[in-house]
């Protein structure tokens, strides 16, 4: 697979972000009034039941406090991703999994060094920067050169070949607010391929303003991507009211003609090739414990704080939503397998590891899906691109009004980890989280444990539990 067919892969995975017959129908459904929470549930008592262990205990949330507490952050092939694997083996024995393994695959080493910057003139002031992932270092002294300014990362792809010499560019350009984070796709272009770009016209090194939709001095680190072809240059993000800052200086500077110079210094190093890997845990099917319904998230994480949202809580939600499904005393006629996929962060590395370690079975993956968009409540239910998927979920829409998730038009390829899957042709869905706060926190030094709310966590534990049990007794392949 090429490089740039595989970024084309991982950038789908950004805007990515069920047919008929399941076996409890819900055209006759009423409600009941649950314990503690005073939320309504259809008359089905299978889903009453996972309704009241979701939503009177605290699976997912304990999940992840115990991740990120004992483990924090967890950087692709570090020591910390590594004690997160040891921790989700010792995790799924202590729930009551089985079949547990650590597939192990290797990823390219990264640790970032002194990051710092500051405007030399003509209002000289330090700059709250981070360098991204992957990116190459400046000389150990650093970089001291004037600033090319760019509104929008279409003003650098417009700007001539070579009017960048010797110079450092500075892209801005703000990222929208949407519940389904539609606006990261576009403000990630600069982030990905901003350095690449910048090179081929000359320039000594990047700033962006930082991908997210904050307004607290917090840059948001994430993974860039080089063209071999094109000369490698340091790149960084700096904070958002650092950006306005620049942003503002750069208003005063164009009428007065001035030039605002910059240094900057990124020590960033390649450690060479280390060790990642997927971790899973099988509930067995009872009928057709052949038949898989995958449900994962990723268990790496960025190193600048502890991966509570992105993505410690998708993996409370999905290892507890299958705790309640045991803890229920259902005996579910497929398999559900929970996978906690390793550096997805750098490059849904370990998402291509699994399709290709499991592609003699991928045949029996009947239904996959990921929590990887934080921990806010889930408001849509939504399909893949099969017909039977679709008309599925059309079907099971109803029993999950009681969570207030409502069916979703669209086609999804069930999360950023699933596309090799949704690729390979297993049949996909997803439970849409509410997003609209994600990217605040996303990539950067706050994404910490105390953002999390111990009740959305407890909605999304119900939704997922609902989900893998109805799908697991569904009168489908998902496919037809």
């Amino acid at each position: 697979m090429t490089r740039h067919f595989k970024h084309l892969l991982i950038t789908a995975s950004i805007f990515s972000v069920f047919a008929s017959g399941c076996a409890h129908r819900s055209e006759n459904s009423t409600t009941k009034i649950m314990p503690k929470n005073s939320i309504s549930t259809s008359a089905n008592p299978d889903i009453q039941k996972l309704a009241s262990l979701a939503l009177n205990n605290s699976y997912g949330y304990d999940i992840t406090r115990s991740l990120t507490t004992e483990i924090g952050p967890r950087l692709a092939g570090s020591v910390g991703e590594a004690r997160a694997r040891d921790w989700a083996v010792e995790k799924f024995k202590a729930l009551g999994f089985t079949n547990i393994k650590n597939e192990a695959f290797p990823v390219r080493g990264w640790v970032r060094g002194v990051e710092t910057a500051e405007i030399l003139s003509p209002f000289p002031q330090s700059l709250v920067i981070t360098a991204l992932g992957g990116s190459v270092a400046t000389p150990q002294t650093g970089i001291q050169a004037s600033v090319a300014y760019f509104a929008t990362y279409d003003d650098l792809i417009n700007a001539p070949m070579g009017s960048l010499d010797g110079k450092i560019a500075y892209i801005s350009g703000r990222m929208d607010k949407h519940i389904d984070g539609a606006g990261y796709g576009p403000a990630n272009q600069k982030r990905q391929t901003g350095a690449t770009e910048a090179a081929k016209r000359g320039a000594l090194a990047v700033l962006i303003r930082s991908v997210g939709t904050d307004s607290h001095r917090f840059p948001h680190t994430g993974q860039m991507r080089y063209d071999d072809a094109v000369k490698k240059i340091p790149i960084a993000a700096m904070s958002a009211p650092d950006a306005d800052q620049m942003d503002r200086i750069f208003a005063l500077t164009q009428k007065s003609g001035k030039e605002v110079e910059i240094s900057l210094r990124l020590l960033p190093r390649d450690i060479g090739e280390l060790q990642s890997g997927n971790v899973m845990a099988e509930i067995v099917g009872t009928e057709k414990p052949e038949e898989i319904i995958l449900i994962g998230a990723h268990l790496d994480s960025w190193d600048m704080a502890t991966g509570a949202v992105d993505d410690g809580a998708g993996v409370g939600i999905v290892m507890g939503a299958a705790k309640v499904l045991m803890d229920s005393g259902l005996k579910p006629k497929r398999t559900i397998r929970v996978v906690l996929f390793g550096a997805e962060e750098v490059g849904l590395i370990g998402a291509f590891a699994y399709a290709k370690a499991h592609q003699d079975e991928l045949g029996q993956h009947v239904l996959a899906t990921e929590s990887d968009f934080g921990a806010g409540r889930i408001y849509g239910i939504q399909a893949g691109k099969y017909a039977a998927t679709q008309a599925w979920v059309a079907a099971i829409a109803p029993e999950f009004a009681y969570l207030g998730i409502k069916a979703k038009d669209g086609i999804t390829s069930g999360g950023p980890d699933i596309i090799p899957l949704n690729m390979a042709g297993v049949p996909t869905m997803r439970l849409n989280q509410d997003g609209t706060d994600y990217f605040d926190l996303h990539h950067t030094p706050d994404d910490t444990f105390d953002k999390i709310d111990p009740k959305s966590m407890q909605q999304n534990v119900a939704a997922y539990a609902t989900l893998i049990w109805l799908a697991s007794e569904a009168d489908t392949n998902f496919r037809d």
